[in-house]
């Protein structure tokens, strides 16, 4: 006799998060999401995510718009390890990649799955890529949603050269070893015509922002962007001596130390 045949999996669906975790204000939904994008993360009842509680707040929005397939209390929501967050999915130094098989029960029992961060596209920026990574080793079908992504975003309105760049997360925190990644990413930028976009901590924005207007030569292009797709959103970009000289619009154009912001440079 033959076995029972084996269940197919269900469908990974990569589901973009407004960018405004953490801002005072927040977009609406319909605004800075498509409708579709709606409507199916509406559909689902079993989550992997970075923070369940940031999920439910998110769930509670989309309920606003697009009635949830099951009440917030009945949804199935899995964190990603705090590990992850903070080492990334990858491993790295010797460390083995984080295995997210045991996340995805569900998928291989043939439910579909979100998967969220808490702000902007999953696995971009953000953890997650191990859960995408071991969908596809299942034989899952994996679709990402349309909807923000900062990184694009803030390029795209930057000016700088968006045919070669590289997001490089966050510079090293200690003085010393900022200024030497600040430099090593400037000669990247120079020589080879490569964008370079990171993001900090929002309390540590006004630091960085201060070594990287201190250290940079005055030719090289910088740019940062705060708050995008809020209706307050700013997006300024000039050169280092021009920074240096006080380019203002209106207000001082430094970023803040609440906000989320992506920064850049390039030639």
């Amino acid at each position: 006799m033959s076995g029972a045949p084996a269940t197919t999996p269900g469908t990974l669906y990569l589901v973009p998060a407004p960018l405004d975790f953490g801002c005072a204000a927040q977009a609406p939904l319909v605004e800075v999401l498509p409708a579709g994008t709606l409507r199916q993360a509406a559909q689902l009842t079993h989550w992997v995510c970075e923070n369940a509680k940031s999920l439910r707040a998110y769930l509670k929005r989309i309920d606003a718009e697009q009635p949830l397939a099951a009440p917030l209390q009945q949804q199935h929501i899995s964190e990603l390890p705090r590990h992850v967050h903070k080492k990334g999915d990858h491993g790295g130094s010797g460390a083995p990649a984080f295995d997210a098989r045991t996340l995805l029960a569900p998928l291989l029992a043939g439910h579909d799955m979100g998967l969220a961060s808490e702000a902007g596209m999953p696995a971009v920026a953000d953890p997650g890529s191990s859960v995408v990574r071991a969908a596809h080793d299942a034989g899952a079908r994996v679709v990402p949603l349309v909807g923000p992504v900062s990184l694009l975003l803030a390029l795209a309105a930057s000016g700088l050269n968006g045919q070669n760049f590289a997001f490089v997360g966050y510079l090293p925190q200690d003085a010393a070893a900022r200024a030497q990644r600040i430099r090593e990413l400037e000669a990247l930028a120079l020589q080879q015509g490569q964008s370079q976009l990171f993001i900090e901590t929002p309390y540590r924005n006004a630091a960085l922002w201060q070594a990287l207007v201190q250290q940079l030569r005055p030719g090289t292009r910088l740019a940062f962007a705060e708050g995008l797709t809020l209706a307050d959103a700013r997006v300024y970009s000039h050169t280092v001596q021009q920074w240096r000289a006080g380019a203002r619009h209106g207000a001082d154009a430094a970023p803040d130390n609440r906000t989320p912001v992506v920064f850049a440079l390039g030639a």
